[in-house]
């Protein structure tokens, strides 16, 4: 598809919640004031890519009222279109409260999304003027989001099948959440994106708990990705591996590695790196030649960036991912 014709680069469907977090490294029952920040793992994308110049728009069902304004309002002000967005009156946002502390505390994360505007979609509040033809190049979603209902599992697939008609990619992360479903549900709410999605971008720890057969602990990251290959030939498929940076597969079977930036003080931005990863993955391989090495730099830099940015959305500038992988380059080559 030519992309200057199309109207978004990117369309993101799934959740956005508020996230309440207590200053420094206070506990929550001991907080008396709250940090709110806005947060899902499909939006973070979404705005890396947006910040990044592409044109993104962001698909979700929001409780109407003065959450779920901060919500639409915050992610509109990063560059995504949100005129899409399916209100619901009377229906409420989700939130969620986390306690940033080093090890060994660590961080903790208490989640009330129950029963959340998004939760209830369903497969008719998709917009169906947003998957015309013509009108994108790619759809992104997580596995989060068929976790929520199966009315928002539902939504998900006719998004795929809208997007697939239309002639688009899809990229498709799978993100286990264990509080929303165990890992044999996952397994089974997922299969059909994964067996659909053109970019499949999977940590390998999800990997390893919901495909045990491909993926034992001592199995190396080559070896999961042969056997993953084998499972779904067509795709091009990434395992990211935390501090072991990441590895892609390619559809012609050829692998590719790429290391991690290291970043200190990791620990206290650690949210949202997996989406700052995509987002820095996918628009690589939509600006720059579906290079998958070259995808895979400009994940490894996302990710570094984001460490550094508190919040979950990664709030960068073009110019600073350029500048860090001119940096590693010239690292290397020296």
């Amino acid at each position: 598809m030519n992309a200057a014709t199309s109207a978004y680069d990117v369309v993101t469907l799934g959740e956005t919640m508020l996230r309440f977090s207590p200053p420094g490294l206070q506990r929550l029952e001991q907080a008396t004031a709250y940090e709110i920040h806005v947060g899902g793992s499909e939006s973070n994308t979404a705005v890396g890519l947006a910040r990044l110049g592409l044109r993104v728009a962001w698909l979700s069902r929001l409780g109407e009222n003065a959450l779920g304004r901060i919500i639409a309002a915050e992610i509109t002000r990063q560059g995504v279109d949100c005129q899409h967005i399916c209100w619901a009156a009377g229906e409420r946002v989700g939130t969620y409260f986390i306690e940033n502390a080093p090890p060994p505390r660590g961080i903790q994360l208490l989640y009330d999304r129950a029963h959340s505007a998004m939760s209830r979609m369903q497969p008719q509040d998709l917009p169906a003027a947003v998957f015309a033809p013509g009108s994108g190049r790619l759809l992104h979603l997580t596995g989060i989001t068929p976790a929520l209902s199966e009315t928002a599992a539902a939504t998900c697939r006719r998004a795929l099948q809208l997007a697939r008609a239309a002639g688009w990619r899809i990229s498709f992360d799978l993100n286990y959440r264990s509080k929303l479903w165990s890992a044999a549900e996952a397994r089974a709410g997922c299969e059909y994106f994964l067996s659909h999605a053109d970019w499949l971008l999977l940590p390998l720890a999800d990997v390893q708990l919901l495909f045990p057969e491909l993926a034992g602990e001592e199995e190396t990251p080559a070896a999961v990705l042969a056997r993953l290959g084998e499972r779904y030939p067509v795709a091009t498929i990434v395992l990211t591996l935390g501090a072991a940076g990441s590895r892609a597969r390619g559809s012609d079977g050829r692998q590719y590695a790429q290391a991690a930036i290291p970043q200190e003080g990791q620990w206290q931005a650690r949210i949202g790196a997996g989406d700052a990863f995509n987002a820095g993955f996918l628009a690589a391989m939509l600006t720059e030649g579906e290079d998958l090495a070259e995808a895979l730099r400009w994940g490894a830099a996302g990710a570094a960036l984001k460490f550094t940015i508190l919040g979950d959305m990664p709030l960068w500038q073009r110019a600073e991912l350029l500048a860090l992988l001119a940096e590693e380059t010239s690292a290397v080559s020296r």
